[in-house]
């Protein structure tokens, strides 16, 4: 088994590596090619309805990952090359960390023509150790244990247009936690949780979603709202029987030429017999900013933010920056009796902008985020919501 994780490891390094020299290695000159592709970045002259490709390599740090390297690509089109249409967007990322975690992420928001089906979704495959500090909003300050997996997740929604900016469809979520290792770290770890020697669990459900979004990468007006339902059963071949319902609202109003001041509220509720990793987590690199992805897992969460952006800023010498401010709140808890306003989370930040896109107005995020138990910083193509 180990010997499979070490190739599997050298695998990803490998596949890292050739991602960004694929467009180099095409040219009998990889350094002039390189500058080209630069300036291509950074003057963008294509027609507003071609499909558009960037690969680049991203730096980033964050308290689950230390220091991340990694490369991005990114696909963004108009069905039948009509700017009548939502722009839709596949995105990859390949990344390996500092502490030994490696892996690749895709995701979709995908629109046909006029709109009329939706596929909206992501795919997760990743190696990692991961800090385990239990479960609940009091739980251990200091790690209890380090988890080594390898993590599977693909979640997808095919969305039907009801009315005008409603959709509803199926939903499924598939996530896979194997070769699982719990090592306690000191003291404290008196039980291991649910799930702790890994599962697989096949979700299926509805969801019903509100959309009038123009850019999902950078939205400047409109509105999202998503109420999905989904379950578990052990009698359809997962290894768990459990039940998931996922609200999230989101709102973004134009303030001015430029700004959008744009608000988050989610919360997830679960019953059942929950795994440990598909309990509902708080932090990571969208909301929660700054806060350890899985430091605070319960049954449910509550959480929202706020986020001021200028884009871009009003310089003369340039039209590409642009900066942002936010801050979050939340909290988990087991039950609705136990949930406290004192056990409430604060997180807050900015972060620099840089329009890659000018004719599809997508940006480049490098956010710095801060929390009572340290900084995180993140850099993305597109905002955290």
């Amino acid at each position: 088994m180990e010997d499979t994780e070490i190739m599997i490891k050298n695998y990803y390094l490998l596949f890292l590596q050739l991602l960004f020299s694929l467009t180099l290695l095409a040219q009998p000159k990889p350094i002039e090619a390189g500058k080209k592709y630069i300036q291509k970045l950074v003057n963008d002259t294509s027609e507003s309805a071609r499909p558009q490709f960037v690969i680049y390599p991203t730096l980033a740090y964050s308290p689950e990952t230390s220091w991340e390297l990694g490369t991005s690509g990114l696909y963004v089109f108009y069905a039948k090359n009509d700017t009548t249409n939502r722009l839709s967007e596949i995105s990859g990322f390949a990344f390996y960390t500092f502490e030994n975690q490696y892996g690749m992420w895709l995701d979709n928001a995908l629109y046909s023509d006029q709109e009329e089906w939706f596929l909206l979704g992501k795919m997760r495959f990743q190696s990692y150790p991961l800090l385990y500090h239990g479960i609940g909003p009091n739980s251990s300050e200091r790690p209890l244990a380090q988890v080594n997996a390898f993590s599977t997740q693909i979640r997808q929604r095919l969305l039907y247009q009801l009315f005008h900016n409603l959709y509803l469809g199926p939903e499924l979520d598939f996530q896979q936690l194997s070769s699982v290792t719990f090592t306690p770290v000191g003291v404290g770890l008196s039980e291991l949780p649910e799930g702790s020697r890994g599962s697989a669990n096949l979700g299926m459900g509805m969801g019903l979603v509100f959309d009038n979004r123009d850019n999902v990468l950078n939205v400047r007006k409109g509105a999202y709202s998503e109420l999905a339902f989904l379950h578990a059963n052990q009698t359809l071949g997962s290894d768990f029987s459990f039940t998931t319902l996922m609200l999230d609202n989101r709102w973004y109003k134009p303030l001015g030429r430029n700004n959008v001041l744009a608000a988050q509220a989610v919360s997830i509720v679960t019953s059942g017999n929950v795994p440990f990793n598909q309990l509902a987590l708080l932090g990571g690199e969208t909301i929660m900013r700054g806060y350890y992805y899985g430091r605070y897992r319960d049954k449910n969460s509550l959480a929202a933010q706020v986020e001021y952006r200028m884009l871009p800023l009003p310089f003369r010498f340039t039209k590409r920056l642009g900066l942002a401010t936010f801050i979050s709140t939340g909290t988990v808890y087991n039950r609705l009796d136990n949930l406290y306003l004192k056990n409430f989370l604060v997180a807050g930040g900015g972060g620099i902008r840089y329009l890659l896109f000018p004719k599809k107005d997508v940006f480049v995020r490098a956010d710095a985020a801060f929390t009572n138990e340290g900084p995180g910083f993140y850099i993305y193509i597109g905002e955290a919501f």
